[in-house]
């Protein structure tokens, strides 16, 4: 099904360790617009798409799961040899009182991941749009993060990531023309 290597899609590389940074990145790890979110909905919302955008939602849905690898190993390099004070100063005693050091999903305030984050309409041109506005929200996010970081590694792979985002948003939009230009001709005949 997948070739799976066992590599990061784009190298993650931490300066210092810094709890308070880590979970504000939890808001991708498990947040309304972060990565787990985002690999679910595309992934949902493939089943009822045409077939001839149904690749990109699969190939999108399935990058954001290597997103969502990238984000947990920024979190867990960030937090890897933090003290339960700094954990605790970082905002982050309840979650190490309830999972340790432990991942979990749920976002910067700590709210756990909700199925409600999965938007699917089941029409295929609202959905895009719900796509495009998901990504773009994503980027939004990834630069947010980027100025609160002066961690020039960090920074790099937040960079990428805000990048791919980007790129997902004009697939999206593409993806809408065929549609479009689709539901058009099938009007024709």
């Amino acid at each position: 099904m997948w070739v799976y290597e066992k590599k990061l899609q784009y190298p993650v590389r931490v300066s210092t360790c810094n709890p308070r940074l880590a979970r504000y990145l939890l808001e991708q790890y498990g947040g309304a617009d972060g990565e787990l979110a985002a690999a679910l909905r595309y992934l949902n919302q493939r089943f009822t798409i045409p077939d001839k955008v149904v690749g990109l939602l699969t190939d999108i849905g399935t990058e954001e799961l290597a997103h969502l690898e990238m984000i947990a190993t920024m979190v867990y390099k960030l937090t890897k040899d933090a003290t339960i004070e700094q954990m605790q100063a970082a905002g982050l005693g309840e979650h190490y009182a309830n999972h340790g050091m432990s991942l979990f999903y749920e976002n910067a305030a700590g709210n756990p991941f909700t199925a409600t984050y999965i938007q699917s309409k089941g029409d295929p041109i609202a959905d895009l749009y719900e796509d495009i506005a998901a990504e773009e929200k994503a980027r939004a996010t990834y630069q947010w993060l980027i100025d609160l970081t002066d961690d020039v590694d960090l920074k790099d792979s937040l960079a990428y990531l805000r990048q791919r985002e980007i790129i997902h948003a004009i697939r999206f939009r593409e993806a809408v023309e065929i549609l479009k230009d689709y539901q058009d001709e099938k009007k024709m005949y």
